[in-house]
């Protein structure tokens, strides 16, 4: 093993380096902002996701006070050990130095995850418990010791907390272990003792959806009317094809897996893969979903290239070469190492009425601090006793967690939005004389008060256009019953 570690180590210094340089620019993404609001109301689960991303936001806080930089560091981190279990895949599916190196070049050539290992999202860490759990599998196979299973179990229910689509994956893996030497492992009673581990872990989670109305069937539900109803079928397979050099690899890595006489043992994992592949397209799911099985298949095609190329060794370089360099040009599109001054003239943007098109994602990590730098100057303008009256209201979880998060250096009261989990804190004060309304539009406010005053309309030139062009209202007097109102909303707070 320490032969390997040098490049191990390199490989993962080039990839710390990359997203360090990345999570230092912009600001907050709205689903960050999400993300780290939910630290501060710890549960055993949120409307939106399980409870593991809101223990990593406290574990943040804790640390690096809501830093850019160190919030970033977790997904960073999860991307890291992510490439060097890629790396000790290949090892262990009996590579040597050129699989290793191959296998990691792969991570770092795979495009997508600069992005996912930016960004603090479920995803890094959804992709992180699948690459562990096909490592423990693999080591399982190579040493039939039970504490790869127990390991399995852990990693497993640890996995669910995080993300919902572990159970996909699970799935694949009950699917696999079928042809795990004719169902073999079905017989042995640690697997189920590894089942009980994950369940036992993933119960308190179970317990919360069931005292809650279950918001994760609301949640699907309105995913699938607003988002994945949207998709075209072919865009799951058409994306894979985004990235073709790493794509080749994976291919050989799958087919290895399943039908390389030196591979074979491994049949499990090759057909696990292809589960969770089909399965993901067949419930129309977002093409990033399923990037979390290309680490194993990296890992196995490398091998069989460096099995194949054995005669001529050189080659195995010329093809981490091919696969790394076109990939250099692109990293900029995906994680924001170039500040925006220059990322603009990279991406060969355009002004246009004092507005920038960004892609989606830059575009939803501008305006956030323009947005309480104004609430505040309202807010500082009441008087004392109207501060002590007064209820901050937001209209979507970007704006209310933009005033929850970064409104802490300016000490502004907690908002209230009626947005996903934030509509489940509540109102506030319902007899609050003063209001500041963020984003929700004029007839949203006339509805509920009798005295509504427009402050401004918020314009930014790099912000995403649901942030651009938003109002500030100050409103009094409310007309309805506060409480009936965000009651009746409940059926919405996903729209």
């Amino acid at each position: 093993m320490r032969k390997y570690v040098p490049v191990i180590l390199i490989l993962s210094i080039i990839k710390l380096l990359i997203q360090w340089f990345g999570n230092k620019n912009y600001g907050f993404h709205r689903d960050e902002l999400l993300h780290l609001s939910v630290s501060e109301h710890l549960d055993w689960g949120f409307m939106e996701f399980p409870p593991f991303i809101g223990v990593l936001g406290k574990m943040s806080y804790w640390l690096f006070d809501y830093s850019l930089l160190g919030v970033r560091l977790f997904p960073t981190l999860a991307g890291v050990a992510i490439l060097i279990l890629c790396c000790l895949m290949a090892k262990e599916l009996g590579g040597k130095r050129k699989a290793v190196l191959l296998a990691g070049v792969c991570i770092l050539a795979f495009l997508p995850f600069y992005r996912n290992h930016t960004l603090f999202q479920p995803v890094a860490f959804d992709q992180l418990f699948w690459t562990l759990g096909f490592y423990y599998i693999i080591k399982y196979t190579n040493s039939q010791h039970k504490k790869h299973l127990i390991l399995l179990g852990i990693t497993l229910g640890v996995g669910l907390m995080n993300k919902y689509t572990m159970l996909v994956w699970a799935y694949g893996i009950l699917v696999g272990l079928i042809f795990y030497q004719k169902g073999k492992l079905f017989k042995d009673k640690w697997l189920y003792v590894s089942t009980l581990i994950s369940l036992l872990i993933f119960l308190p989670n179970i317990i919360w959806q069931a005292q809650n109305n279950l918001p994760l069937v609301r949640h699907l539900q309105a995913l699938a009317e607003n988002q994945l109803n949207e998709i075209d079928p072919m865009a799951f397979g058409l994306e894979q094809l985004n990235f073709p050099f790493t794509l080749i690899i994976s291919l050989f890595g799958l087919v290895a897996l399943l039908i390389d006489e030196n591979l074979k043992k491994y049949r499990t994992v090759g057909i696990a893969a292809l589960v969770i592949f089909c399965t993901m397209w067949l419930l129309n799911a977002k093409a990033y979903y399923v990037f979390a099985i290309y680490p194993v298949l990296f890992a196995s095609g490398a091998v069989k290239m460096e099995a194949l190329f054995s005669k001529k060794p050189g080659w195995v370089y010329g093809i981490a070469i091919v696969i790394l360099v076109p990939s250099i040009y692109f990293i900029p599109e995906l994680t924001p190492i170039l500040p925006i001054e220059k990322y603009v003239e990279y991406a060969q943007l355009e002004e246009k009425n004092g507005r920038v098109k960004l892609k989606g994602d830059y575009a939803d990590m501008f305006g956030w601090e323009e947005q309480v730098k104004l609430v505040d100057s309202v807010y500082r303008s009441l008087s004392p006793k109207e501060k002590n009256n007064c209820v901050l209201w937001a209209e979507n979880y970007g704006e209310a967690g933009t005033l929850k998060i970064l409104g802490k250096k300016y000490d502004l009261p907690n908002p209230i939005s009626r947005h996903g989990s934030f509509w489940t804190w509540g109102y506030g004060n319902k007899n609050a004389a003063v209001w500041i309304s963020l984003g929700n539009e004029k007839p949203s406010v006339e509805y509920v008060f009798e005295e509504v005053e427009l402050v401004k309309i918020i314009t930014h030139k790099y912000a995403i256009g649901e942030e651009n062009g938003i109002p500030l209202f100050i409103c009094r007097k409310p007309k309805v019953d506060i409480e009936i109102w965000w009651k009746n909303y409940e059926e919405h707070i996903f729209d």
